[in-house]
């Protein structure tokens, strides 16, 4: 050993000091009001507040959907302030992948051609073994000739997934992706995305107003009124609930659980 240490791993998502102010001067919203954090990679991150509490607005900052007001977003090294709009567009769809509550597939085409599509809006021909290995993860091998109507509403999530996976992104922004699902289903679809994360290294960050789906994530981040205001490191669902009721009956933020530094899963 030469005594030397490796550099520590730059986050793969990092906000500094990020606010966005909606309005003008005599309507002016803060949606978000100073919110610094960075998030790792290989962890799954859930994004939980009561409503308005700037959720949305966080992942739209953060995956460069919007841009700030004041501060600075860095995704994969990248500032994304530094791209002009065609150059972030190309990045989002080459390093970012999304996963909303609406699946968003086009019903006239097939499993596998809406699992390729973003590569092939990207120029790229897509590789047969790297999509053929996505559809395994998410379990559709057998349904890569069928069309989104004739799948459940599961199904139609996990190609929703293998879509983000199959550009290989940085980082899977998703979005209450669970919400159209019943218990089960969205159970199935956790899992999926916690496994993701433990074997193949992805990089997750999901907004959600479900305690059960937060505990599926390695860290919780609560947002209230535009602010970072406390995390839970390896959340149980007792532990979100309870600090979602603290924020429902608007006691003290003070109260929330502290960042926490502990061994993730």
């Amino acid at each position: 050993m030469n005594g030397t240490q490796d550099p520590p791993a730059q986050p793969v998502v990092h906000l500094e000091s990020v606010s966005r102010l909606y309005g003008g001067p005599k309507n002016r919203v803060t949606a978000l009001d100073n919110v610094s954090i960075s998030l790792e990679r290989a962890t799954f991150t859930a994004v939980m507040g009561p409503s308005g509490s700037g959720k949305s607005t966080f992942l739209h900052c953060a995956a460069g959907l919007d841009r700030p007001t004041s501060g600075s977003v860095h995704l994969d090294g990248v500032d994304l302030a530094s791209l002009r709009e065609k150059s972030l567009t190309k990045f989002r769809r080459e390093r970012i992948g999304f996963v909303f509550q609406a699946f968003n597939l086009l019903p006239a085409l097939s499993v596998v051609d809406n699992v390729t599509l973003p590569l092939r809006l990207a120029g790229a021909r897509p590789k047969k073994a790297v999509v053929n290995a996505v559809l395994e993860q998410v379990g559709l091998s057998d349904k890569r000739r069928s069309r989104p109507g004739e799948l459940s509403g599961g199904q139609q999530q996990r190609v929703a997934i293998a879509r983000a996976l199959v550009t290989q992104p940085a980082v899977i922004f998703g979005d209450e992706p669970t919400g159209a699902l019943d218990t089960r289903t969205a159970a199935e679809v956790l899992m999926l995305l916690r496994q993701s994360v433990d074997v193949v290294g992805q990089t997750i960050v999901m907004v959600t107003h479900d305690p059960v789906a937060a505990a599926y994530a390695d860290r919780v981040v609560f947002l209230a009124d535009g602010r970072l205001i406390g995390t839970l490191e390896r959340p149980t669902v007792e532990q979100v609930t309870e600090q979602m009721q603290k924020l429902g009956t608007w006691s003290d933020p003070s109260q929330l659980q502290k960042p926490e530094h502990g061994v993730r899963r």
